[in-house]
């Protein structure tokens, strides 16, 4: 059977990672529960196992699993090298000894230098011929790292009869060069490769592995799977165009036939711009799906998985049946309901059309996506795209009134074919065929002709086949942007130099510590004690079960449950003082109990009781003394690591700490955590730019730090980290609990240094048991013990390391062999019965003592809540040059674009005739809409990236929702106003409207106002949202509406009467009331209509568009109201809604 042999070989992966057991679990993301970090650790090394690769190279495969999975997938590697003659290139960080010792060579790097590179067994004769010995219970791995270090290579060197100097890098690289294996290297690469001896085969000539049928096939099937899960966003699009569909016909309903004359043609204009502009918003969900998915292409494109277009055409031949339906349904809902031409030929053409300008649409987004490659660029892009093929479209502006010089753009603007074919489509049937004195002959034509369209029905086919034309081009540029375009945004490391002459304060930092370590840690600590008091408190918990609802994936297995247990029975106490390690393999369920204990579970079913120093605990109170440090390590990226900091502290140490008291304690945390270096360093996104993941996990540390809690709870702190790293990080660790803290950490492969500084073990199984809770004991003698009094348990070597030991032992595959249950053994022994009396001791309270409790929720008050959000927001802002540069440049484009389309058309002497009255309309319109709707949509990625950072501080009680809202809102509010101006200036003098105070004071007003409440809107829709594909959809789906009655594409009058209360509930309506009244609305001069009568402007305004200059204080107070009203909703929803699933 043909693909056999490749699922063989997915499955024995899979097996042999371990991934078996999650191998139909979704992968997941930051707001979607998936798979553990470790487990996604494995997805990445499986997916380049699976290929025919002949050369792998290997960055950190070990981060977030546990040692003895970590030693079963490199003893996998090693047969793979050796049977297969494979070359494998593996970095690790902190590898335990015995996965250490399945290497071949090592390659020892420092400082950029090659120090080592050679056979395993020659590399501590290396140092012992440099003056360096490893010491008895210490794994090579973590000398290696140290030795090379200055910190850390004295306590290394064993020539006791001369006396220690630093050895530096280049003096490790000269030794190594005169050192026997350094010199067969050198002798080995004199020698010039010998062509002959290789096969001729060896090397490949095909780009891709398997040919383009076959590429096209795979990735056509994938596309497919990946639409069914993510089925619910094609759902609510679906819907979104029905329901739209529905009010269109609604607002369009044909009540009685009246066609055929000039006066009649009102109502059809609106509705088929109205359908053109839905049916291409429609498409606009398209930009954040494409954006979504791009990091994820850009990586396999690189590794050669398939060329772009295997990627590209699959989407776009896949979403021509949606295209199909989701015309249909507005074609089927909207077209004889709203009453356009009756002919069956005119209905076919109509969807034809309608079919061309959707998929026009879908590939033009796609496009953008591809060419924008990050949300904001590609938003930007997108609205401002959009609003030049609308205005060139024949629509807002009709073609004889766009300047002379300007009319290429209307020809390239695809909107403009589509609006010529539906209008031909509709105009040229016989109904509007009755003759008139005009110049063109029939209604019809007059029509078209007023318009600036074309008039003859073989236009309708030539702006089909430019549609079909347009989707092809766009297609084909999305294949090629795909193709050569890269990733936005190149990683950049920070280079913390341990020593440098430029900067003396660095060399003082690493000097100092030095000498620090040298004198001991007792001066810290009373120094530590000294400058904030806390008072230290014990956690006990007793019986805890945790279920979550059955994932439905197990239910279709046919498991019968409705609820699926991951804590069983857990039991333990963390005493004060006391470093406790949790420990267990991947799934054990050591992050899921943190969580429960920490109360940061959002979902799921909690039994069993919980108290702190022997009162319930009450999670109201416990935030404020406790601390949680999170495996992935959110901060916000446009602030630096001493800002990180002071904001922490201002937040939530007690509001009687002085601001300097608070200094000299962020700069004691600083010192603990060796954060000094880095104190202007920005934070940046992880994996992007800005701090390294050593440096974030510290950061991480520091911000719960600066906290000053009694109970510190740290997930995992060292993984990701490399031996040297890992030691700092669980320095740090210590130092914190020598202080009088209780700390609990999670803990994945610890090497015997980390493992041995831990006081305290809680081991648990897969299945969420705890099969072992006490005291280590030196030299881990206690943890052994209890293991080996259990018969059939092998002993532990010589100098092998007790966690990885522990965790081979209890595995599952040793439970079946000696058919016992290690939860059973555990719940029966004396350790049980004695941390149950632990536990009955710690959960009453001591006499005297006192529950924990604040007189107020928060340690600091309502303004000052909000003083400090406001700072925070004030430095993410400004530095976030990327989302203002981007809204300050489309800002200024547009205003210069509109005024020049628009160049002095307001001036009054000029208002001759009704057109240049409606190109006025079309104009502020477009204006509003637009660049409304690009402020709406950047600011949604701004907030979106805020609210995960937002989601962690408020768990941890810094701040309630109000101060963050109100801060997030008035930084935003502050920029609009400067972007109003920009705009209004531009656009107020190049239209040449007239110069008058009140006037102009109107125009900002209305514009400023515009802007905010489209700001809070985008925001709003963020805070009401899961993630931002939904936002987007949820955000096009209301503007169509505001579109629909902005009073631009039918006017109120026209409305019919159930419809007209919601023109008052569109914003954009009171805009363009405001802007047209406020500039037109007194003026009493004369204009043409088109049979030849005349009018007075501002009665003109009145009866066509209903705009009233009396009006004008109410429109104002609206505006107001507007942006409260979202405000008060962002706020809600922020406060109310929770989106993280954990």
């Amino acid at each position: 059977m043909a693909g056999q042999e490749t699922s063989l070989i997915t499955d024995y992966v899979l097996k042999i990672l371990g991934l078996d057991i999650c191998a139909d679990t979704m992968v997941g993301d930051d707001m979607r529960r998936g798979i553990s970090g470790g487990q996604k650790k494995r997805v990445t090394t499986g997916e380049m196992l699976v290929g025919p690769a002949k050369a792998f190279f290997m960055d950190e495969i070990s981060t977030g699993l546990d040692s003895s999975t970590t030693f079963q997938i490199v003893r996998f590697m090693r047969q793979m090298v050796h049977i297969m003659d494979v070359t494998m290139v593996i970095s690790l960080l902190q590898p335990a000894p015995e996965t250490f010792d399945l290497f071949d060579d090592i390659i020892l790097l420092s400082e950029g230098q090659i120090v080592y590179q050679g056979p395993r067994e020659n590399i501590l004769e290396f140092f012992e011929h440099m003056g360096f010995k490893c010491p008895e219970r210490k794994g090579a791995a973590d000398f290696l790292q140290e030795v090379t270090s200055k910190k850390d290579q004295e306590q290394y060197w064993f020539r006791k009869n001369q006396p220690y100097r630093y050895i530096s890098v280049p003096d490790f690289v000269r030794g190594f060069n005169s050192f026997h294996i350094g010199q067969q290297i050198l002798e080995d690469l004199r020698v010039p490769y010998d062509k002959s001896r290789a096969h001729p085969a060896a090397l490949v000539t095909e780009k891709y592995g398997i040919s383009n049928m076959e590429l096209f096939k795979a990735c056509f099937s994938r596309e497919w799977l990946l639409m069914k899960r993510n089925s619910f966003v094609y759902i609510f699009k679906t819907t979104q165009i029905t329901i739209m569909a529905t009010i269109a016909m609604t607002v369009f309903l044909r009540t009685e036939m009246k066609a055929g004359s000039l006066d009649d043609s009102a109502k059809f204009w609106g509705a088929l711009f109205f359908s053109l502009i839905n049916v291409m918003f429609n498409g606009m969900a398209e930009l954040a799906m494409t954006i979504f998915r791009l990091p994820v292409f850009f990586k396999q494109r690189d590794f050669l998985f398939f060329p772009a277009w295997a990627f590209g055409l699959p989407i776009w031949l896949l979403r021509i049946p949606i295209s199909f339906m989701e015309s249909g349904i507005w074609i089927i809902l909207t077209y004889y309901t709203i009453g356009f031409a009756p002919s069956p030929s005119r209905f076919f053409k109509q969807f034809l059309a309608f079919f061309g300008i959707h998929q026009m649409a879908l590939s033009l987004f796609r496009f953008i996506a591809a060419l924008g490659r990050t949300q904001v660029v590609a938003n930007t892009l997108g609205i401002f795209t959009l609003l030049l093929v609308f205005v060139l479209g024949g629509f807002i502006v009709s073609k004889d009134d766009i300047q002379p010089w300007m009319i290429w753009g209307y020809y390239i603007s695809p909107m403009m074919y589509g609006q010529n074919a539906i209008a031909i489509n509709e105009f040229l049937d016989d109904r509007w065929s009755a003759n008139v004195t005009t110049s063109e002959g029939t209604v019809g034509k007059t029509l078209l002709a007023e318009r600036g369209l074309f008039t003859e029905e073989r236009w309708y086919w030539i702006c089909v086949a430019a549609l079909a034309g347009f989707s092809l081009l766009f297609n084909v540029l999305f294949i090629a942007a795909l193709t050569f375009l890269n990733p936005l945004g190149e990683t950049k490391a920070v280079i913390v130099e341990d020593v440098s002459e430029s900067n003396p304060r660095r060399q003082l930092t690493s000097n100092s510590e030095g000498n620090r370590n040298a004198q001991g840690t007792s001066s810290v600590q009373s120094k530590r004690g000294m400058v904030l008091p806390f008072q230290p408190l014990s956690l006990a918990f007793n019986h805890v079960n945790y279920y979550v609802d059955m994932p439905a994936e197990m239910k279709t297995q046919g498991v019968d449950e409705t609820r699926l247990q991951l804590l069983r029975d857990v039991s333990g106490a963390f005493k004060p003082g006391v470093l406790t390690a949790l420990v267990g393999v991947s799934g054990a369920g050591k992050t899921t109990l943190m969580d429960v204990l920490a109360g940061r579970k959002t979902g799921g079913y909690i039994e069993g009781s919980i108290s702190i120093s022997g009162f319930p605990k009450n999670q109201a109170t416990f935030a404020r003394v406790s601390g949680y440090c999170e495996q992935n390590d959110i901060h916000s990226p446009y602030v630096t690591v001493y800002e990180s900091l002071v904001y922490s502290a201002w937040l939530r140490l007690a509001s009687d700490v002085t601001k300097e008291t608070r200094k000299m304690f962020v700069d004691e945390v600083m010192d603990l955590v060796e954060l000094h270096p880095l104190r202007n360093a920005l934070v940046g996104l992880p994996g992007v730019d800005g701090l390294s993941t050593e440096q974030r996990k510290r950061l991480t540390i520091a911000v719960e730090l600066v906290a000053n809690p009694s109970i510190i709870f740290m997930d995992e702190p060292t993984s990701g980290l490399d031996a040297r790293a890992a030691a700092i990080v669980m320095r740090t660790v210590r130092n914190t609990v020598d202080t009088g803290r209780t700390v609990v950490c999670t803990i994945h492969q610890p090497s015997i240094d980390i493992f041995e500084a831990f006081d305290e073990l809680f081991l648990m199984k897969r299945g969420g048991q705890v099969i072992y809770a006490g005291p280590l004991g030196r030299q881990s003698h206690k943890l052994v013990e209890y293991f080996e009094a259990i018969q059939g348990v092998p002993k532990i070597k010589e100098g092998y390391n007790p966690a990885t030991w522990m965790l081979d032992v209890t595995s599952t595959a040793v439970e079946g062999q000696l058919d016992i249950d290690f939860a059973e053994v555990y719940a029966n022994s004396d350790l049980y019965r004695r941390n149950q009396e632990l536990i009955k001791d710690l959960s009453t309270p001591e006499p005297g003592s006192n529950d924990l409790y604040f007189p107020t929720q928060y340690s600091q008050s309502f303004t000052t809540q909000c003083k400090a959000c406001f700072w925070k927001q004030h430095w993410s802002y400004w530095r976030n040059s990327q989302y203002n540069a981007i809204r300050f440049f489309s800002t200024t484009v547009i205003g210069i674009l509109f005024g020049i389309i628009f160049w002095g058309k307001g001036d009054k002497m000029k208002i001759l005739k009704q057109q240049d009255l409606v190109n006025l309309l079309g104009a502020t319109y477009a204006a509003v809409l637009f660049l409304g709707g690009t402020n709406a949509s950047a600011v949604q990625s701004v907030v979106a990236v805020e609210r995960t950072v937002f989601y962690r501080e408020r768990a941890a009680g810094m701040y309630s929702e109000l101060p963050y809202a109100f801060a997030q809102v008035a930084i935003e509010t502050i920029y609009v106003a400067i972007q109003t101006f920009v705009y209004s200036v531009l656009l107020y003098s190049m239209i040449g409207f007239s110069w008058q105070a009140d006037k102009f004071l109107y125009f900002y007003y209305f514009i400023f106002m515009c802007f905010t409440y489209f700001s809070m809107y985008g925001m709003m829709v963020v805070a009401l949202t899961p993630g931002h594909q939904i936002a987007a959809i949820v955000m096009s789906f209301f503007l169509s509406f505001w579109n629909l009655f902005s009073g631009f594409l039918i006017p109120r009058p026209l409305i019919p009467i159930w419809w007209r209360w919601y023109y008052w509930a569109s914003p954009v309506a009171w805009t363009i009331y405001g802007v047209i009244a406020s500039q037109f609305g007194d003026l009493k001069t004369d204009i043409d209509l088109p049979l030849g009568t005349k009018e007075h402007i501002d009665t003109f305004l009145k009866q066509v568009w209903g705009y009233d200059h009396d009006f004008l204080v109410p429109v104002v107070i609206a505006h107001v109201a507007w942006v409260f009203l979202f405000f008060f909703v962002f706020a809600y929803g922020i406060k109310f809604l929770n989106f993280q699933r954990r």
